[in-house]
This record gives C-alpha cells, structure tokens and sequence, in this order.
C-alpha cells in the first residue's frame, strides 16, 4: 500500500500495524513535497506490487488539498483509500471515485466525537476481509447470534464491532441535513472568502503562510510559521484575545469555517497587533 510517511498518524500507524499483525499487506513509503501527495509523486512511485493507495483528503499540516480525479487517473483499478476528516462537508470533491471512504463528524460536520464513517465500493468489499468485525456486523444486526459466528454481511456494515450510538448518530444526522440543506460548494466558497481574509491579515503582520494560496489547493486550514522564538509569544496572543489556534511542530494553524464572524477576525487583529506589539517591546 502506497502512502506518505508524513500523513495524519492514523493511516501510517494503521498501515505499519496491519503489517506487524497479519503480515498480508506492507506499507510502500510515499516521498512527497513537504507532505503535499500529488497524482505525479503517486504515478512515479508505484510498483508493480502496490495494490492500493491510500491519502488523506487535506493534509491536517499543510492544509493541501489532494487531487482526487487526478489520483484515480494515474492509480488505475487499484485501490483508492481516502482518509476524509478534514475536508469532507467543506471540500467539494469526487469522493465516489475512492474505494474507501471514512473519517469523523467532530470536525467540519460539529458533530462531536463518536460519530465515525465508512463507505466501500463494490470493488472495495470484494477484496477486503473483515477481520476486526463484531457480531453487529453479521445480516441481522438485531439478532444476537448465540452458539455460532454467522459470516459478516456484505458492506461496509461488517467493519462494526459494537452496537451504534444513537446520541452520536442523531449528531452525525443532524450535520448531514443541515450540510445537504446548504450544499457542499456554497460552504466552499463561504470557507474560501475567509480563509483569503485571514491569509491578507497574516500578510499584513509579516507573519508566513505556508498553507496553499490557491483556492483549489486549500480548504478551511491556514497554516502560519513564525519565528521560533516568536512562537511562545504569538501563540500567547492569540490565547489572551480568546482566539483558537492549533500549535503543533512550530506551526500555528487556523481552522476557518463558513460560520467565522467579523467578530471573530476582529479578534484575531486584535491577537496580532498585541503581537506585533511585543515584538517591538523585545
């Protein structure tokens, strides 16, 4: 399975566990442009032996969006596993040309924690094999299957290894129908109109953006790098203001969403003049 060594911890660790545990599939490591996984990076890597490929939908570092038609061209009928966190519900891509599909509503959908996803394809449930799969993945879920183990049903549904929380399915729900209600491209383009108004306020405090500039290549995360020992300070004006930012690897990341207020921008001037501020201070 072809992947990045440089992808949100969940596909890298699930790859090199599967391997260690059931010796029938081992990680091909993806040398990419500072995390960023492209269509050409994949065409050139692959083997003859790479049966699938696996990429996150946004790069949780960098924000990068990856090229989804542009991956399944170059992969052929080989597997497409696509890690949807951080973009699915503000990234407007084919997520049917993947294979697998799956992620969590915590994120863009506010649903909360607990309200996890997964969606195969025809080709996808062929050739997997439920191995981690409870009795709620057999035919009837309803039924407790005593005194035997019934084969798993044919779907995504026989990856589940308890019963649903209806408090987190009624959460997932309620995201949904009010993201169809919306529609994935308006969310989009709400998302892009305030991500380009954060990236002017980096720029005008000097502060770099490492992020994609690009609207195609960017979803709802700015990712900023100060001067490390400008981050302490930054990051301590951007708490004072009550602004909320991810600070992880001497990178500072934004989470812009279509519901970002004036207000909340106005605050986040205010954390950087303070910044600005003290910078002169020092």
């Amino acid at each position: 399975m072809l992947l990045s060594r440089a992808e949100f911890p969940s596909l890298p660790f699930a790859a090199v566990r599967a391997e260690q545990s059931l010796s029938v599939t081992a990680p091909l490591w993806l040398e990419t442009d500072h995390g960023r996984v492209t269509p050409g990076q994949i065409r050139d890597q692959l083997t003859s032996t790479t049966v699938a490929v696996a990429v996150s939908l946004v790069d949780a570092r960098t924000g990068y969006v990856a090229d989804i038609e542009g991956i399944r061209q170059v992969i052929g009928d080989r597997l497409l596993l696509v890690d949807a966190i951080q973009g699915f519900g503000v990234v407007d891509a084919p997520l049917e040309l993947a294979d697998i599909v799956a992620g969590g509503g915590q994120k863009w959908l506010r649903a909360g924690w607990g309200t996890g996803y997964l969606a195969l394809s025809d080709r996808a449930v062929d050739r997997l094999t439920p191995v981690f799969s409870g009795y709620v993945g057999t035919a009837d879920e309803d039924l407790i299957p005593w005194d035997e183990v019934p084969p798993p049903v044919r779907g995504a549904a026989a990856f589940r290894v308890s019963a649903a929380d209806p408090l987190a399915a009624a959460r997932l729900a309620a995201g949904l129908e009010d993201l169809q209600d919306v529609g994935v491209p308006a969310v989009a383009e709400a998302v892009a109109d305030r991500a380009s108004q954060l990236i002017d306020l980096a720029d005008e405090f000097a502060l770099p953006v490492i992020s994609s500039r690009d609207e195609r290549e960017r979803a709802g995360l700015v990712v900023v790098e100060p001067e490390p020992d400008h981050l302490t300070l930054l990051t301590a004006s951007l708490f004072n203001h009550g602004v909320a930012a991810t600070v992880r690897q001497g990178l500072v990341r934004f989470g812009v969403h279509a519901g970002t207020t004036d207000e909340t921008l106005s605050m986040l001037r205010a954390a950087l003049i303070s910044y600005s501020s003290a910078q002169r201070i020092r």
